[in-house]
Formats: C-alpha cells, sequence, structure tokens
C-alpha cells in the first residue's frame, strides 16, 4: 500500500496536510452556520421592523381619525361660521361655552355652527365697558369653548372639548352702531370638560384690557 511505502517523515507531512484540511473543513461549516444565523436574524430583524412600522402606522391612523379639528367657513357677509371636522368625522351634535364675563348662556345645536347674533351685543357692551370702541375694532378674538359630539372611523360615538378662537371685527351700519362680524376659526387647544370655562375665564381676562371708573366716558 501507499502509505507503507513512505517514509516516517512523509507519513508526518501526509498526517498534517489531512489535519489542515479538517480544520479548513470545520471553518467553513462553521462559517455556513454563522452565515446562515446572520441571514436568518436580517430576516426577522427586517419582517419586525415592517410589522412595527405597520402597527406605528396603524395607530397614528387611528389616532388621527379619533382626533377632532374643527374648520370654519364664513357666509351671510360675515354672520354665520358654518363649522365642519377636518378629517371624515360626523359630527352629531355642540355646545357652544363663552367667557362667563359676557353673561350669555351656552349655546346647543345639533347644526354646526357659530351665528354673531349669539353673542353680538353682549360682546360689545363688554368691549364698550373696557374702553374700546367699534371703530377699534380690526382682528379681533374671542375665545370660546367647543364641546362636540362626533362619530369617528367605525361607527364610535366620541366627545371633543377644545378652546378656539373666533375671528372676529365690528363692522359700522349706517344708523345701526357697530355689528360683529366674523371671519374665522383657529385652534388653541384641548381642555378637560370640568376646567373648560375657567380656562376660557383666563382667556378672556388675560386679552381684556381694563379701565379705571374715572376713564370710562
Amino acid at each position: 500500500m501507499a502509505d507503507e511505502k513512505m517514509t516516517p517523515a512523509e507519513k508526518a507531512e501526509a498526517a498534517a496536510v489531512r489535519r489542515r484540511w479538517i480544520t479548513l473543513g470545520e471553518l467553513l461549516a462553521v462559517a455556513a452556520v454563522v452565515i446562515s444565523a446572520l441571514t436568518f436574524w436580517n430576516s426577522y430583524s427586517e419582517r419586525r421592523s415592517s410589522e412595527e412600522a405597520r402597527v406605528s402606522e396603524a395607530r397614528s391612523g387611528a389616532a388621527r381619525a379619533r382626533t377632532l379639528i374643527l374648520r370654519a367657513t364664513a357666509s351671510q357677509d360675515g354672520e354665520v361660521l358654518t363649522l365642519s371636522a377636518a378629517s371624515d368625522q360626523a359630527i352629531q351634535s355642540q355646545t357652544v361655552t363663552f367667557p362667563s364675563a359676557l353673561e350669555i348662556d351656552a349655546v346647543e345645536t345639533t347644526n354646526p355652527r357659530i351665528e354673531a347674533d349669539w353673542f353680538d351685543g353682549a360682546l360689545r357692551k363688554a368691549r364698550k365697558d373696557a374702553g374700546q370702541r367699534d371703530e377699534d375694532a380690526g382682528d379681533e378674538r374671542l375665545p370660546i369653548a367647543v364641546t362636540t359630539h362626533y362619530l369617528a372611523d367605525g361607527g364610535e360615538m366620541l366627545t371633543d372639548v377644545a378652546l378656539y378662537d373666533v375671528g372676529y371685527g365690528v363692522k359700522e351700519r349706517f344708523l345701526r352702531g357697530g355689528e360683529v362680524r366674523l371671519r374665522g376659526l383657529s385652534y388653541i387647544g384641548r381642555a378637560h370638560a370640568d376646567a373648560a370655562q375657567a380656562r376660557l375665564d383666563s382667556l378672556w381676562k388675560t386679552r381684556q384690557p381694563t379701565i379705571s371708573a374715572g376713564e370710562k366716558k
């Protein structure tokens, strides 16, 4: 046999070569296992990232569907602001609340809108008591609280309480004095139902100028 004809040195060299091949084979096997594991982990990570992105997008979409932001369109020469939801929510009813200083009741409606007549007289009286003249009125703001009952996606009934600024001006009418004319609606922020009136009154008080009794005319 070939091995019997080899010298001891040749046999030792042949054994060393076989050991090297075994070691190389083992390394290749280990490398294959490592590559397979890395491929599996990469695939798992991609699936996990994709699933997390899908869940995050779904949650974000659900949050958007539940978040109500009102928008307004002025009509009838500023006598009315017609309200609608910025998304696809269906408004069922609303309660519009005013600063306590105006001494007017909240208005409940199933036709989403704000009418100047609801607060015209009270607002102009408050402005006059504060020393403001009708002709001074430019881009003015009246804070209000709006409680909205609406249907979100899937038919879930939700309630939203938020503060908004009603943009208005006072338009002079011949022989009739000034009349409040509505211009738009600006979102202030959400409010807890129990705290909405207090926040509303604080905003009104902060914005209204005060004059002493001696300065009133």
